[in-house]
């Protein structure tokens, strides 16, 4: 039978600072009786009391706040899912998402929306820029590699591109909609200042971004529906499911998959002409 530690939380902050490399954080490894990081060396980097570290670790120190966890977990260079693990034994809650404005897309994700043929697929960031997409989004959706890396940002689109309003059906209330979710993915991001810029944009260049901005509404649309007029196919129905990317929460993937057969097929044959034309 297991036996629960006591002090998971201490255990697990002397074993990741016993696996660190004095080295690597430019400290002389000679003269040391055990290996890694003494206590206080990450109480220096964390900047905290080295006393108060030791009660931490033996399980007499209080709780910590997320400040300071923050600060421990970059003492003791933790990877993204050590940090979570952390604040999990720390505070019983996941750390709050931070924001990371590179947000890389790596090869794996990337395979994963190309595997994907028949559902439009695109990966956007805590601001809704769009970084990666599939075939079938750029055949469906938009040819997002025909767009500058900065104008590639949904809101933008939404709101200052013509030809994406004309193909929508119940635009103003997808729009409605699209600005609540994006108003509480960026508190939940704590990225409010970051968006500031691209907010004033459209409040200067959309009075209808303006009008919906100001009303402070949000909403989590993690599904739904999207009706709209493809000029060449016609009308055409996606059923859309948002999802968080796995060690990546700075990420956001949606998939758009066809509501019936026929709107199937069509995915299928405007895949097929642009291959044709490419």
């Amino acid at each position: 039978m297991l036996i629960p530690e006591e002090n998971p939380l201490g255990t697990y902050l002397r074993d990741r600072r016993a696996k660190l490399d004095p080295a690597s954080f430019g400290i002389p490894a000679l003269r040391r009786r055990t290996p890694g990081l003494r206590r206080e060396e990450v109480a220096q980097r964390a900047n905290v009391s080295a006393t108060w570290y030791t009660w931490l670790e033996q399980g007499r120190g209080g709780a910590p706040s997320a400040d300071v966890l923050d600060r421990i977990a970059d003492a003791l260079a933790l990877t993204g899912v050590e940090r979570e693990h952390l604040f999990l034994l720390a505070q019983n809650r996941p750390p709050e998402v931070r924001y990371e404005p590179n947000a890389v897309v790596t090869p794996q994700l990337q395979r994963v929306l190309d595997s994907l043929e028949l559902c439009p697929t695109i990966v956007h960031t805590m601001l809704w820029y769009i970084v990666a997409w599939n075939e079938a989004a750029a055949a469906v959706l938009t040819d997002y590699a025909a767009i500058a890396p900065e104008q590639r940002n949904v809101l933008r689109m939404l709101f200052g591109s013509p030809h994406i309003r004309a193909r929508m059906e119940g635009w103003e209330s997808f729009a409605r909609s699209t600005v609540a979710t994006f108003r509480a993915n960026v508190i939940r991001a704590g990225a409010s200042q970051r968006v500031k810029p691209l907010v004033d944009e459209l409040i200067e260049t959309s009075t209808e971004f303006a009008a919906i901005w100001s009303n402070y509404d949000v909403a989590d649309a993690a599904t739904g529906s999207k009706h709209f007029h493809h000029p060449v196919a016609g009308p055409m129905t996606l059923e859309y499911s948002s999802f968080a990317v796995d060690g990546q929460p700075d990420l956001g993937m949606v998939v758009y998959t066809p509501a019936t057969s026929a709107d199937r097929e069509t995915v299928r044959s405007l895949i097929a002409a642009r291959r044709t034309l490419g």
